[in-house]
């Protein structure tokens, strides 16, 4: 009960951060406030997800509508502090000391949480923030004894092997190809950070069961809406941008263009499915949670059914 407490209450500053981190303000000061008119919220209408049931979904100071996002993001952080607990904790030995096992639990819970931060936020508006996937893989290599098989060398050496399998194929190699980006520089530093905590195993399993649920989400959705659309808030930044550069000089307008060249989510997109634009961080956020939980017993399974020993 405890652990889905705190979970919650992580859930809940995810929301903050999930808000405040794309549009350039502290994630800290000022204190709560209202999204749509900007007026401090009680800490009585702030309490997780119990506030939106008791508010109906609106703002108690201007009637506003909440997105459900923020009980959704509540609800998965308590959802995984319980499975925390349950898939890492209780399976420590039985003579871990408990301080051990609540810094084990700690770090997991941030991971997670920064993880579901990186899956909104890139959902939202198709970018990572360094915030979640660098400081991410800072604490991966910091608590690598934290996880059973990895050494320091096997977590830097993981962090390197995640950036790289992403980053030389994806971002270098098919633009040099295609003459677009694959894959974005966020997604890269994500698996930096899934190779960081878990070695490059990790890293291996998170690019290749993200490929994979990510190509089945797009399919469905095809097969659904008929097509896939950017987020909104990219189209609404696009069109802010468009504006602006229409009130620039000929000199000026290029050089804005060649700066904004350099960010994938600003390059002109192809026609057909195959040439569409998806935000992939959530299922690279989506397997590295599936590592951290069931992960590591799954390749073992699957190494023991090849005949090899793990």
């Amino acid at each position: 009960m405890y652990a889905v407490l705190i979970g919650l209450v992580g859930g809940s500053f995810g929301n903050v951060v999930i808000h405040r981190a794309p549009r350039g303000l502290s994630v800290v000061r000022p204190a709560s406030r209202c999204p749509a008119c900007g007026a401090p919220i009680a800490p009585y209408d702030n309490v997780p997800v119990l506030s939106y049931l008791w508010l109906r979904g609106s703002a108690r100071c201007c009637g506003a509508r909440i997105s459900p996002r923020y009980v959704v993001v509540e609800l998965l952080g308590g959802l995984l502090s319980w499975a925390i607990v349950e898939a890492v904790v209780l399976r420590l030995p039985g003579d871990t000391l408990l301080g051990r096992a609540a810094a084990i639990f700690t770090a997991d819970l941030l991971l997670a949480i920064g993880l579901l931060i990186a899956a909104f936020i890139d959902l939202e508006h198709m970018y990572v923030p360094d915030l979640v996937s660098i400081g991410g893989t800072v604490l991966g290599i910091a608590t690598f004894s934290f996880r059973p098989g990895v050494s320091l060398a096997g977590a830097i050496a993981g962090a390197a092997v995640g950036f790289l399998v992403v980053w030389l194929p994806f971002g270098v190699g098919y633009r040099a190809i295609r003459g677009r980006t694959g894959m974005g520089l966020g997604d890269a530093k994500l698996a930096m950070l899934a190779g960081a905590w878990f070695g490059w195993p990790g890293a291996v399993f998170a690019l290749l069961a993200g490929a994979v649920q990510g190509t089945l989400f797009a399919v469905v959705l095809v097969l659904v809406e008929g097509k896939i659309d950017e987020p909104v808030a990219v189209r609404a930044e696009k069109q802010r941008i468009e504006e602006r550069l229409a009130t620039l000089s000929a000199d000026e307008r290029a050089s804005a263009l060649a700066e904004l060249g350099k960010d994938p989510v600003h390059e002109p997109s192809g026609k057909g499915v195959g040439q569409a634009r998806i935000a992939f961080g959530p299922f690279l956020v989506l397997a590295t949670l599936e590592y951290l939980l069931v992960g590591r017993d799954v390749l073992e399974r699957y190494v023991r059914w090849l005949g090899f020993a793990w």
